[in-house]
């Protein structure tokens, strides 16, 4: 096998799709917290969770979204979308989301041939951006800003996602509105100093964890769901160290072996609870190198 190391981005969307979850969404995954996100966001004061109709499209993976939840609440079709990057395409993804939901949701429920107007919920696309570019607390993409034809008429189709910064000390008097939110915040932020002072990934989210435990920071979460939170967040971490980064990683023999090579060793990193050991390896070659030669034997020898 050969150590040397060919030039590819790493592909966000490849690693996303090893896990189920972002703990974005694990914080918001009660009714509770997302009524209470809803009404921060929306200026209400709504007080029953079970009004809300959560309607996440599961199986939606072509767009590897497993940041996203979506759910019914007061003539509302929402779709709440967590992201670490600000993509301009985030409308059209929006789009096709919002879409299937009411093909789901309205479309297969009554009849849209009758002579009689049929009223649909209003949508509403709201993306959290945490990522470490500086952004502004609220900005606006729209999908028309893609549209590259021009025609007689203005065009048919829009969709706005309107992005949120969250991150901490960012929209103050939304943070102040919903604690959940506060709390994600501010877990982020004590990670992303830890890892500054030169922490490795796993020791900078566990120190995290410990003080926002002590602080009553999402602490009840934290306590119940330790290794599982622990586990999203640094998935997270690493993805977003690579992105920002721009890691190329690949074996002489293409890329999809080369990425194929560094999902498998993460996967037994992860079954042998040495994460930490990826997050070195990552800025490692050699160590890389061990580690393959240790965990995946002769398979990548042919």
């Amino acid at each position: 096998m050969s150590s040397e190391i060919n030039s590819i981005a790493v592909n966000d969307n490849k690693i996303n799709r090893e896990h189920k979850d972002r703990f974005f969404k694990k914080v918001f995954s009660t009714k509770e917290a997302l009524l209470n996100l809803y009404n921060a966001i929306n200026g209400t004061d709504y007080d029953n969770p079970e009004d809300i109709e959560i309607n996440t499209i599961d199986d939606f993976l072509y767009m590897s979204m497993k940041n996203d939840v979506s759910f019914l609440f007061t003539d509302t079709m929402n779709l709440f979308e967590h992201q670490s990057s600000v993509n301009p395409n985030m409308p059209f993804r929006g789009f096709i989301y919002l879409a299937k939901l009411y093909q789901k949701t309205v479309f297969e429920k009554y009849d849209f041939y009758g002579s009689k107007l049929v009223n649909i919920p209003t949508p509403q696309f709201v993306v959290f951006y945490n990522g470490t570019k500086n952004e502004p607390d609220v900005f606006e993409c729209k999908l028309s800003d893609a549209f590259s034809g021009k025609g007689r008429f203005e065009p048919a189709l829009e969709c706005k996602a309107t992005v949120l910064n969250i991150n901490y000390e960012h929209n103050k008097e939304l943070m102040e509105k919903c604690k959940e939110l506060r709390d994600y915040s501010i877990l982020i932020y004590k990670i992303r100093e830890n890892r500054k002072a030169g922490m490795l990934i796993g020791e900078a989210i566990d120190k995290a964890i410990d003080e926002c435990i002590n602080e009553d920071v999402l602490k009840e979460l934290l306590l119940k769901h330790r290794a599982e939170a622990k586990d999203m967040l640094f998935t997270e971490y690493d993805e977003e160290t690579h992105i920002n980064n721009e890691k190329k990683i690949s074996y002489e023999d293409g890329c999809d072996s080369g990425m194929d090579i560094l999902r498998r060793l993460y996967n037994q990193l992860k079954e042998l609870g040495r994460l930490d050991d990826f997050d070195r390896a990552m800025n490692d070659n050699e160590y890389r190198d061990q580690l393959i030669k240790e965990l995946l034997n002769d398979d990548n020898q042919d």
